[in-house]
């Protein structure tokens, strides 16, 4: 078997329950079960999609910045619920853990190097209302 480098924002990797690992595009197998590790460079709020808010209904999920400064807002679990978003600013080395359903945004400070690891399925994604 040949060992060969993996460019990570290029492709992301896929880690299967019984230990299977698979780098490159999401495969139909990797849509149904295990868990998705991506990184990438980040330059603008365009990148991060800080337009929408995003969910993970079936497990928690890390947010890492690599390189650079993010902040990560959570919402309060229903839109227009009192409450005000939680920032968390992450900085170079720095990670969050985001609970299981609990919806979530990045936004930049920096251009940053980003990694997230996620569960393959029970995610959704709506755009964020606009700021009153």
């Amino acid at each position: 078997m040949t060992v060969t480098p993996i460019e990570l924002s290029v492709s992301g990797i896929h880690l299967a329950r019984g230990g299977r690992i698979h780098a490159g595009a999401r495969s139909a197998d990797a849509e149904r079960d295990g868990w998705h590790l991506k990184a990438f460079h980040a330059r603008t709020d365009a990148d991060v999609h800080a337009d929408h808010w995003q969910v993970n209904t079936e497990a928690d999920g890390i947010v890492f910045c690599i390189i650079g400064m993010i902040r990560l807002y959570l919402r309060p679990e229903w839109p227009g619920r009192q409450g005000e978003e939680e920032e968390i600013r992450l900085t170079a080395g720095t990670a969050a853990i985001v609970p299981r359903g609990q919806w979530h945004r990045i936004q930049l400070d920096t251009p940053s190097t980003i990694m997230t690891i996620a569960q393959s399925c029970g995610g959704h994604s709506e755009r964020r209302a606009a700021p009153l």
